[in-house]
């Protein structure tokens, strides 16, 4: 089962049989008189949208929620540590593979031409003056462990820091790099390591996502929302509210 990808093994048979391969055992056979309780009504949602659509005055990526990650890799000898907010994206699963972001003014970006190995860090909801700290602030200018308050950790498998609050750590070495005109740059990266803190993850490695508040950045209103709620926004500790991405 290990090398089917999720859409085969749906298609393999009925659900009872998923559910079976899962869990090693055959569906039971009930009969009439063994009625399953009732299947609770899902909770109102909001109504489907179906006003007029209006071309907005300006084209932006507008797609939330966007990842909430803070990026960790080493400085220039000499220099601190960089922490930095990135955009994100997952490339691939089996192998694991990720995608980051950089502007060509990051610091960022010449630490990660520089070192080829960095980690992602996953935040959480309490975690987010500190994230806003290092999302409105530059290395150049400051040592963001020290700013914000976090505490610096050492991966298990790559050479970088960690953040030690964030629950997940995706230890990550780069295989690629595309230079995306006029001024970004992304890196696509193998997750060679990935370790998580006790209730973050099942016995199996999945997340157990409702005891663990992550939260994620709406790309188009610059917010920060965990499942529903939401918790800051981009440029909270600066004083900023208009920052959409």
């Amino acid at each position: 089962m290990s090398g089917w990808s999720r859409r085969r093994f749906l298609e393999r048979g009925s659900a009872a049989a998923a559910i079976a391969a899962v869990w090693g055992c055959a569906p039971e056979e009930r009969t009439d008189a063994e009625t399953s309780p009732p299947v609770p009504e899902p909770s109102a949602s909001p109504a489907p949208l179906t006003g007029p659509r209006r071309r907005l005055a300006e084209p932006g990526p507008m797609i939330p929620p966007c990842p909430a990650i803070l990026l960790t890799v080493n400085g220039r000898p000499g220099d601190p540590d960089e922490i930095s907010v990135l955009w994100t994206f997952v490339v691939n699963g089996n192998p694991p593979q990720i995608g980051v972001s950089a502007g060509f003014e990051h610091q960022a970006r010449e630490l990660l031409e520089l070192h080829d190995e960095f980690v992602l860090n996953v935040p959480v909801a309490s975690m987010i003056e500190a994230f806003d700290t290092v999302d409105m602030n530059s290395s150049r200018v400051a040592d963001k462990f020290e700013l914000s308050g976090l505490t610096r950790g050492a991966a298990s498998v790559v050479a970088a820091p960690t953040v030690e609050e964030s629950p997940i750590h995706c230890e990550c070495r780069t295989i690629a790099s595309l230079e995306v005109p006029p001024v970004r740059k992304l890196f696509i990266a193998e997750v060679v390591a990935t370790t998580a803190v006790e209730g973050a993850v099942d016995d199996g490695g999945r997340l157990i996502v409702p005891d663990v508040d992550f939260f994620g950045m709406t790309a188009g209103s610059g917010e920060h929302y965990t499942v529903g709620r939401r918790v800051g926004n981009i440029g909270m500790t600066v004083g900023r509210s208009d920052i959409k991405y």
